[in-house]
């Protein structure tokens, strides 16, 4: 996965491939680089093959396999940030967040604030998230709402191998924590993109509109984009519905004025994501546009996301578990009162 791309102009790009294109960027231009993580290095290059090649263009002290301890994964990327180093440390699963969330909720996203600015910690953590692949209950978790809650992290969560690139580079070169949230429903997608050969970083908080229409905007991120761009499309070509998509891309921070633009000119909301539904991410979203603009919504912001219960393993059952573009198609519907009893 790891190829010279010096003498090319563009490269057709798989999501994980992207990845791998920006932590081979960020290595080879910033010695102070340095990845952590388990099975990381040869020959695997992780359980997704995103660090594939890298320990053998950069050798073993700049990408490190680890121990199985995501705890300590994330205290020695936390150090070596403090040291003056940028690491990069990849959590095979958000699941396991819940080991080391002690060591980014209350060191790692706190240390600028509790030392008045004298600390900074230019730690990316790198985390496969989300379903789709009969992961069951303990490993396909979408638990983004978790995190944006914590003041002092940057959130990002792209759909694209463009997104993904760019927003990984904007990550190791912050000076602050980052959280780069993978899809791992797209990691393991074969289609690509052409992209340039070089990658140019993506700023935090800056959504993009995937999708433009005037009756309704559909607010998303992640798997979610998919979704929505499927039931934009038959929404448009049944029922003559035209809508904006909206590709959030940064979870924290929130490209509020592009929403709020956006709802303005559209007056009905939907926001699409794979976490639970029950105070998910879309609670704030839908809250904020709501208090901004209560006077101008025609219909009440509607939420959808995945039902309130650990993930099944069945692919049946978890396929009835988690949102998908006929459900978005016909919470649209209920909004001009077209939706089928099903």
């Amino acid at each position: 996965m790891n190829k010279d791309t010096s003498l090319k102009t563009t490269s057709a790009l798989t999501f994980a491939e992207a990845l791998n294109s920006a932590l081979d960027q960020a290595l080879k231009t910033d010695p102070d680089v340095v990845l952590l993580g388990e099975d990381i290095g040869m020959p695997s290059g992780g359980i997704y093959r995103v660090t594939q090649g890298l320990e053998e263009s950069y050798g073993a002290r700049r990408v490190i396999n680890t121990p199985i301890s995501e705890q300590g994964i994330i205290g020695v990327g936390i150090g070596l940030a403090l040291s003056g180093k940028r690491p990069v440390v990849e959590i095979m699963l958000m699941d396991y967040l819940t080991i080391a969330s002690d060591q980014l909720v209350n060191h790692a996203a706190k240390l600028r604030y509790t030392t008045n600015g004298a600390s900074h910690v230019p730690l990316t953590v790198r985390m496969h998230i989300g379903g789709g692949t009969m992961g069951g209950a303990q490993h396909s978790q979408s638990l983004e709402a978790w995190l944006t809650h914590i003041p002092g992290l940057n959130i990002v969560m792209p759909s694209t191998p463009e997104d993904a690139r760019g927003l990984l580079l904007t990550c190791i070169n912050n000076n602050d924590p980052c959280v780069m949230l993978e899809c791992i429903e797209l990691l393991w997608s074969r289609e690509r993109q052409t992209l340039p050969a070089q990658a140019e970083p993506i700023p935090l908080g800056k959504a993009r509109v995937r999708r433009t229409g005037n009756e309704v905007t559909l607010v998303t991120y992640g798997r979610g984009v998919a979704w929505s761009l499927q039931a934009a499309e038959i929404v448009d070509k049944q029922y003559g519905i035209s809508c904006d998509v909206i590709d959030l891309r940064s979870l924290v921070p929130l490209d509020l004025p592009l929403i709020l633009s956006s709802v303005r000119k559209t007056r009905r909301v939907v926001i699409a994501h794979a976490a639970s539904e029950f105070s998910g991410y879309g609670a704030e979203v839908a809250c904020q546009i709501t208090e901004a603009l209560h006077s101008t919504l025609l219909f009440p912001v509607c939420r959808v996301g995945s039902q309130d219960c650990p993930v099944p393993y069945s692919s049946t059952l978890e396929n009835l578990h988690t949102p998908d573009a006929q459900r978005i198609t016909d919470t649209i519907l209920k909004m001009f009162e077209l939706a089928e009893e099903r």
